[in-house]
């Protein structure tokens, strides 16, 4: 039977007390949705800016990689939840700089994105990922 194991950083915005930051069981790795909230305040930053919001959700998405013993290339799916199909271009402009600059295999990971109300007004966008370790 695998272990189910929860990941936790302060490198993301604390969960709030019903979930975890990410979930590790064997070799795969959920990480729960992030949002544009900086870690240290809690607050969620770049109010308006959904490219800058982006970049701080996927931040957020790494360093729960991070904790669990990843890095970006082991991330096998990301889903990211926008709050208007109007800021996909500006989310995928944000997206792909952040994939380029993390990716050093060229294998990207796959990618669904919806459209969704969120649980903060402020927020436009959210991210979540399965990662696969190979240090099971």
């Amino acid at each position: 039977m695998t272990a189910i194991a929860a990941v936790l950083t302060p490198n993301a915005p604390a969960p709030t007390p019903i979930f975890s930051q990410g979930v590790r069981a064997g070799a795969l790795l959920q990480v729960s949705g992030q949002g544009p909230v900086d870690p240290e305040t809690g607050e969620c930053v770049h109010a308006g800016d959904v490219a800058a919001q982006t970049t701080r959700a996927l931040q957020n998405v790494l360093a729960v990689v991070a904790a669990g013993g990843g890095t970006f290339d082991d991330i096998a799916m990301l889903r990211v939840y926008l709050t208007t199909r109007d800021d996909f271009a500006a989310m995928n402009g944000a997206y792909g700089a952040f994939v380029k600059k993390h990716s050093t295999t060229g294998v990207l990971p796959s990618r669904t994105t919806v459209m969704v109300g969120l649980p903060r007004r402020e927020m436009l966008v959210e991210i979540d990922a399965l990662a696969v370790l190979d240090r099971a």
